[in-house]
């Protein structure tokens, strides 16, 4: 090897060495400037512009100096950072509920009669359901009306939306697919406070008007709004899920003999199963979590139906409670709130744990795990 080449691999050794020593120190520059402006936030200073705007003038200069090693450390910085403040989010939510489930208790789950069994109470009763003079707050009409309104959410929204998106997916001629489809993502775009309103003015007055309802709001057409603007959504991923089924799958159904209708029920539809199943979790997170479609429609009041099975009564959700309280919400009514929040937390996360054990399950069988 000559003395040139020699040279040559040594500069390249150097350049390696000094750029990797550049990046090194762009990244800490950058780090400790992130770390101390979320630090300055987390202390409502305001000299906390002075540490992100570091940060900024770092990650532009690193991105124009070493693109690729910017780009890999802003993904794994919106990685952890998603996480950082989901967590963040989390503990902070139960702190702030924490006085009212010391205060309550069980009670929080509590009837105004007590639930005993062969003489052992198992859950005492409460003076009120919602008294924030007395400082009360159970949460058993919120609970009950949370999921009388999702399961008729969910009954519209889960086999409409399936045969829509089988329609979109298998029968809709191209013309038809493609006006459709956009029209459909469209719908789902429309602010649920629209929806709620129209419910209001129009689907209210209507079931009002011509049952004679005691009074204006109810859970069925709570749940009837929520199933309405969940729709959208299941049809729109489920028919995603449906097209990314390979064309071959089909093919081979309609050469053995299988009609149109036969493939969709056996190949096209179990293949596609996880994919819909998140479109119905999807749908099943909107109603849940649904606040303002409720808040316009509801009457806001804080007791269990009578009798407890008549969806035409009016009482309140979790989500309506905390949108029409918290204006004037302060102290343990403010923590009791956050209660509400806690609890539909909980609802949801066991509700995503469920869905993707189910989900798992049928992908092994599927797949011939199992």
């Amino acid at each position: 090897m000559t003395d040139s080449s020699l040279f040559d691999r040594d500069a390249r050794v150097r350049r390696v060495v000094e750029s990797d020593r550049d990046v090194a120190a762009l990244f800490a520059v950058g780090g400790v400037c992130l770390l101390a402006a979320f630090v300055m936030f987390v202390l409502d200073s305001t000299m906390a512009v002075v540490p992100l705007v570091g940060f900024v003038a770092a990650t532009g200069y690193g991105w124009f100096a070493h693109q690729a090693e910017t780009a890999r450390a802003l993904t794994f910085l919106g990685t952890v950072s998603t996480v950082v403040v989901l967590g963040l989010i989390t503990v902070y939510v139960f702190l702030e509920a924490w006085p009212v489930l010391q205060l309550m208790g069980v009670r929080l789950f509590g009837f105004t009669d007590p639930i005993t069994v062969f003489g052992v109470t198992l859950l005492p009763g409460v003076e009120s359901y919602w008294s924030t003079s007395e400082h009360v707050y159970s949460l058993i009409p919120m609970i009950w009306g949370t999921f009388v309104t999702t399961v008729i959410a969910t009954l519209i929204a889960a086999p409409l939306g399936i045969a829509a998106a089988l329609f979109l997916a298998e029968i809709a001629p191209p013309l038809v697919r493609e006006t459709v489809k956009p029209a459909v993502e469209i719908l789902a775009g429309i602010p649920s406070i629209v929806y709620g309103y129209l419910g209001f003015v129009t689907l209210n007055t209507f079931l009002f008007t011509n049952l004679e309802m005691a009074n204006l709001g109810s859970l069925f057409l709570v749940g009837l709004v929520i199933g309405l603007m969940a729709l959208p959504t299941v049809v729109s991923v489920a028919d995603d899920a449906l097209t990314s089924v390979p064309a071959s799958m089909r093919d081979g159904a309609i050469a053995m003999g299988c009609t149109e209708w036969q493939t969709m029920k056996s190949i096209t539809l179990p293949a596609a199963l996880s994919g819909v199943s998140a479109a119905v979790l999807l749908g099943i997170g909107r109603a849940v979590g649904e606040t303002m479609a409720a808040t316009v429609i509801l009457g806001h009041s804080q007791r269990l139906p009578d009798p407890l099975q008549d969806v035409f009564d009016n009482t309140e959700t979790l989500t309506s409670l905390i949108a029409s309280q918290y204006g004037n919400a302060d102290g343990l009514h403010m923590n009791a709130l956050f209660t509400a929040g806690v609890v539909l937390f909980v609802t949801v996360l066991i509700l995503s744990v469920g869905a993707r054990r189910v989900e798992i399950r049928m992908e092994r069988k599927l797949g011939g795990g199992e």
